[in-house]
């Protein structure tokens, strides 16, 4: 099924939540136009911006009058609405659990771990990066573990778990968190970056905020 009009994505291109979204309109090949959010000068708390999302945070799609916000929210939706082979969001009920699984994974110890480890380490952000950095090396080792001899998190083709993972987990060194260990890992983020239309979020300077 094809957009009738492009979807609007309103993102940040340095958030790794924002390049979830953009990552899963380009795996589905449909037709988007991207809006910056000026977060460093807090357009997210804006009025306007909040009447896309009360909790002031990217990113925001809007599709054809729908707006939809949150990041796993976006690749549910967009799965379940133009991918009719139901391939990254199957409907059997044991793989669409182990999907939610991961995606609860991607907004529990992957928010809490790499992506603020990332954020103390470009942006300075207050957090306790001694704790997001265990969280990482924790989370990375089950990861490995799980990942065993199967190409992707759930089965034998990419699903919006994989999708929901990629981005923080690829960027974990910009906040000081090696992927050297984790052979396995290594391997699916290039099994994912060989994807039809796949394409990267930047990397980012070290001390940007600096």
């Amino acid at each position: 099924m094809a957009s009738r009009n492009p979807i609007i994505l309103h993102g940040f291109k340095k958030s790794g939540n924002s390049h979830r979204a953009e990552l899963m309109l380009r795996l589905l090949d449909l037709p988007f136009d991207y809006r910056e959010v000026d977060l460093l000068g807090g357009e997210h708390k804006s009025e306007a911006f909040l009447k896309l999302n009360a909790f002031g945070q990217v990113p925001v799609i809007e599709d054809n009058g729908a707006i939809i916000p949150d990041s796993t929210a976006i690749l549910v939706c967009l799965a379940k609405k133009y991918d009719p082979a139901r391939a990254w969001l199957p409907e059997d009920a044991e793989s669409a659990a182990h999907i939610q699984r991961w995606l609860s994974i991607a907004q529990g110890p992957l928010a809490n771990g790499p992506a603020r480890a990332r954020l103390f380490n470009l942006f300075h952000a207050p957090v306790d990066y001694a704790q997001a950095k265990d969280i990482s090396e924790k989370l990375f080792a089950t990861l490995e573990k799980a990942l065993g001899a199967a190409p992707f998190l759930v089965g034998s083709r990419a699903t919006i778990a994989d999708v929901a993972l990629y981005t923080y987990t690829a960027h974990a060194p910009e906040g000081g968190v090696s992927l050297e260990p984790y052979a396995k890992i290594r391997a699916w983020l290039r099994r994912i970056e060989g994807l039809p239309r796949f394409a990267p979020m930047p990397a980012t300077r070290i001390g940007l905020a600096a």
